[in-house]
């Protein structure tokens, strides 16, 4: 589509209730990011209220016709998705607004291949939007979902805001606190104070309320007093006391001799629209366990879901999923976490097992179906599912998809420790183009189940406290030993020979096995994304440095080439928080694996103030932390390890007095002589060295620069307040 036209989404699908709009970007830094919002507007243009105004600190209608689904990286960069159901949007709203902003009113002039892509409710992408004129813009409305006629309608909008999300959320009715800081430093201790204020105010109103209802009773004449204008000589009290019933005063503004005379109780002035603050909430660790009453540390607390008596894979794929589906429906914001991404509804969930299906002579039996229903309608998919390195099979998941387009099902949902890639798919398919019908084929894997009960248990919460604990007995049974639900554990066939034909420089340019290697790197770096993730909460994806149009099998292809020439694995990381990118280099050659991040020079100071600033802030971090500096025109400066530099600091500072643009940290480990194709000594030198890394390195920078930053508002509070008592 082109800046300003429309289109009918009926005209372009069948299946146009319930769609997930995406909208994507690339930063040639890998360090752009966006966040997406959703506006719900009446007929006059503007909202009904502030709940009709979806960001990341409101990502869901509690009828289910909004729902952000959040980051996801792509070929291309990165991707952040809503899925919108417009068979339940309210009869009163007219217009769906999708917009993005950026953080601290950053350009979107520095991001590429900015573009929104409705996808129907079988992920068949129907329409597409590309934002070509982007330049100093901070906020952009990408396009609008509209009624006309009782029909639905897009608009390819592309209307763009120096002013941010501020200035957007303003022309649709809601004022907001854009980006603010402070509040986000504080909100959790205003939090904490007010749920305290309302604890003590309840069991004082408590207490007041009979206290008073027994004082009525007993003295009439004076509950009436309560009701008359004071005497002069008593302050009116000028509205009712927190805590204290509607309509009485307390008995201290009570006047010693009231005036005969009633007067109207006052009529208390409307209360300000609040603006709608937008700083990012801040994470809530989990309380502390409370201490075992266990007498040894060899008895083992009974569980919900026990995995140590599975003895085949078949008892650990049946188990695996009558454990996940019972849970997804019992727990229903996780169960819509897992599904929503795949075009189910926000509706009531029902699961189930050992379902017999109708195919000819010989029925079939999938190891799951889920269906959702909503407003009368039913959304159904079937489920495969694979536990330990079993491999999904093909001709097996082709008879489930021609079940579900016979039965007019919606999905078909696979199941396993594998990670799927773009472009590479687990198993191949045929779609049969002639059917009305179509069928979605979904995957997931057991490393996102683990990361979004991770994400809901430790970092967002659940409503009850009993969905709480079944989730954390999920999280149990899936890290098990004995569950089969590890994850991607096997770097696949291709991996030995790579290594050898590596040691012993005989692998050829072309050689289709690297490219199988570079595709377990990536499925390998993905799933550290969502570990890490679920157990920071904060997002963690992988950055993809291409173009918009590149062909994934192209890209790998020349990462391949690369992988034969210098016989390195790249990735690279984006962590919410972080100062910088985080670099993940395996060198085959050597057995070596390094983890790096560069982090910018301040804006202010002297070279000496950062560089013995730096090294105090990396006072916990490994001695045999590298620490490089880095000048103008992608020069190195002098480097040395941390424990050289604690006692002289200066050795960083250039000879040339060179500009110092930032300065490069790097930890370095042996990767292991294990070779093995399943999890070895690779794959996990990969997690403990990321672990490792951010653990003591990026988290006390990090820290440090709160801390900063903090004791830098602080002192500017200090001082506006200083200058106002002055005046």
């Amino acid at each position: 589509m082109v800046k300003g036209s429309n289109v009918g989404v009926g005209t372009l699908s069948d299946n146009a209730d319930s769609v997930i709009i995406s909208l994507s970007w690339s930063s040639p830094s890998g360090e752009g990011d966006a966040d997406v919002s959703v506006l719900l507007l009446g007929g006059n243009g503007k909202v009904r209220h502030n709940e009709d105004f979806f960001f990341y600190n409101n990502p869901a209608a509690s009828d289910g016709s909004v729902q952000l689904l959040g980051l996801t990286p792509t070929e291309n960069g990165t991707e952040d998705r809503i899925r919108l159901d417009l068979s339940v949007l309210p009869a009163d709203i007219d217009r769906v607004v999708i917009a993005a902003s950026r953080h601290q009113r950053a350009a979107f002039g520095e991001l590429e291949n900015i573009r929104l892509v409705l996808t129907d409710g079988s992920g068949e992408g129907v329409l597409g939007f590309s934002i070509m004129d982007a330049s100093v813009e901070s906020a952009f409305v990408f396009g609008e979902v509209y009624r006309r006629n009782d029909a639905w309608k897009f608009r390819a909008v592309g209307q763009g805001y120096e002013t941010g999300l501020a200035g957007l959320a303003t022309d649709y009715g809601i004022e907001i606190d854009e980006d603010d800081d402070q509040d986000t430093q504080t909100q959790d201790a205003e939090a904490q104070d007010t749920e305290a204020q309302g604890t003590e105010t309840a069991v004082q109103s408590g207490a007041e309320t009979a206290s008073t209802a027994e004082a009525v009773r007993a003295e009439p004449v004076r509950a009436e007093a309560t009701r008359m204008e004071p005497t002069r000589s008593e302050p009116a009290h000028a509205g009712p006391i927190v805590g204290a019933p509607a309509g009485v005063v307390p008995s201290a503004t009570v006047p010693a001799q009231p005036v005969a005379r009633s007067v109207p109780e006052p009529v208390p002035a409307p209360a300000p629209a609040k603006r709608l603050r937008t700083a990012k909430k801040r994470i809530v660790p989990p309380k502390v366990a409370k201490p075992s009453l266990a007498e040894n540390d060899s008895w083992h607390s009974a569980r919900l879901f026990p995995a140590s008596s599975l003895k085949s894979d078949h008892e650990r794929e049946v188990r695996a999923t009558s454990i996940l589906l019972s849970i997804m429906a019992q727990v229903p914001k996780f169960g819509h976490r897992l599904t929503a991404g795949f075009g189910a509804p926000a509706g009531r969930m029902e699961t189930f097992t050992e379902v017999s299906l109708p195919n000819g002579d010989s029925p079939r039996r999938p190891d799951g179906v889920i269906r959702v229903e909503r407003a009368g309608k039913l959304w159904t998919a079937l489920v495969e599912t694979k536990t330990n390195g079993n491999p999904l099979k093909a001709e097996q998941i082709q008879a489930y998809m021609d079940i579900a387009a016979r039965r007019g099902y919606e999905a078909v949902i696979t199941l396993s420790n594998d990670v799927a890639l773009e472009g590479s798919p687990l198993v191949d398919v045929r779609i049969d183009g002639r059917r009305k019908h179509k069928v979605a084929l979904w995957h997931l894997s057991w490393a996102e189940v683990t990361h979004q009960a991770q994400m809901l248990i430790n970092h967002e919460g659940v409503r009850h406290e009993s969905q709480a604990w079944l989730l954390r007995e999920l999280l149990h049974y899936l890290q098990h030993d004995n569950s089969g639900c590890h994850g991607f554990q096997n770097m696949g066939p291709a991996w030995v020979p790579v290594r050898r034909g590596i040691d012993e420089e005989t692998l050829c340019t072309g050689d289709a096995r690297t490219v199988l290697v570079v595709e377990s790197w990536e499925r390998l770096i993905r799933q550290v994304c969502l570990r890490l993730g679920g157990e920071i909460g904060e997002k963690v994806v992988p950055v993809q440095r291409a173009r918009r149009g590149t062909d994934p099998r192209s890209r790998r292809i020349a990462l391949a080439d690369r992988l034969c020439e210098d016989g390195l694995l790249h990735a690279e990381v984006r962590i919410e928080g972080a100062p910088g990118i985080l670099l993940i280099t395996a060198d085959l050659r050597l057995s070596r694996l390094r983890t790096s991040i560069e982090i910018p020079a301040p804006e202010l100071g002297y070279p000496l103030t950062w560089v013995k600033r730096l090294v105090k802030q990396l006072g916990e971090a490994p001695a045999d932390l590298h620490v490089q500096t880095l000048v103008e025109g992608d020069g190195t400066g002098p480097r040395s390890t941390l424990e050289k530099l604690r006692p002289e600091p200066g050795d960083l500072l250039p000879k040339d007095s060179s500009q110092i643009t930032g300065f490069r940290l790097s930890l370095s480990k042996g990767i292991g002589s294990t070779r093995g194709n399943a999890e070895s000594g690779f794959i996990r030198s990969v997690d403990s060295a990321v672990d490792r890394f951010y653990s003591s390195v990026v988290t006390q920078v990090v820290a440090q620069a709160q801390a900063q930053g903090e004791k830098r508002t602080t002192q500017r509070s200090r001082g506006t307040a200083t200058v106002g008592v002055s005046a």
